[in-house]
């Protein structure tokens, strides 16, 4: 798995991949983690991918919640994933709206880079997980292998706009389940 002296990951977005889609998650209680998330990403870690997770969080920006409350949602995410046996080798977040000139709103490869260089990781030959299209094209674009997952927004975004992609994600499966899946087949 190694490239260079830099190891390969796993990036993968957090609402929609990892826990159920809310919009802005404004509420610690509304934070659902998907029931299959933490057998899928101890997988990983079994397997010896560092899993780091990179999301917008522009409510913060907007005024509909406090920062705060972005590291509850991951102290809650974090504790959750590691009663199912699973970690989290980083978490990455930009809490700009697209209006702000930063370069780690996604689909900028801003928090990319950022866990490359924090955790001496390779951006290519990595993976992106998302159910967000332009989440794996930036993986792409970066030279990941950009997976596609129907939960969260992935679903409509794949069949309502897949045709005017100009470039289709690498794969698309179901879930998070069957994204590790197909990464470990293809260690």
């Amino acid at each position: 798995m190694e490239n260079g002296k830099r190891r390969r990951a796993v990036f993968l977005d957090r609402d929609g991949t990892i826990a159920e889609e809310m919009g802005y998650l404004n509420h610690l209680s509304r934070f659902q983690l998907f029931p299959f998330a933490a057998a899928a990403i101890r997988r990983l870690n079994e397997a010896a991918w560092p899993v780091i997770v990179v999301t917008n969080q522009s409510g913060v920006t907007r005024g509909f919640f406090p920062e705060e409350l972005i590291h509850q949602v991951h102290d809650r995410m974090v504790a959750e994933l590691a009663a199912g046996g699973a970690r989290l080798d980083g978490i990455y977040y930009c809490p700009h709206h697209s209006g702000h000139a930063c370069d780690c709103r996604k689909p900028k490869p801003g928090l990319l880079e950022r866990a490359a260089r924090e955790h001496s990781l390779a951006i290519e030959g990595s993976f992106v997980v998302s159910d967000r299209y332009a989440d794996v094209q930036m993986g792409q674009t970066a030279g990941c292998s950009g997976i596609l997952v129907l939960t969260g927004y992935g679903r409509g975004e794949y069949d309502w706009n897949r045709q005017s992609w100009p470039r289709q994600p690498d794969s698309v499966v179901e879930d998070l389940t069957a994204a590790v899946d197909l990464i470990l087949r293809r260690q």
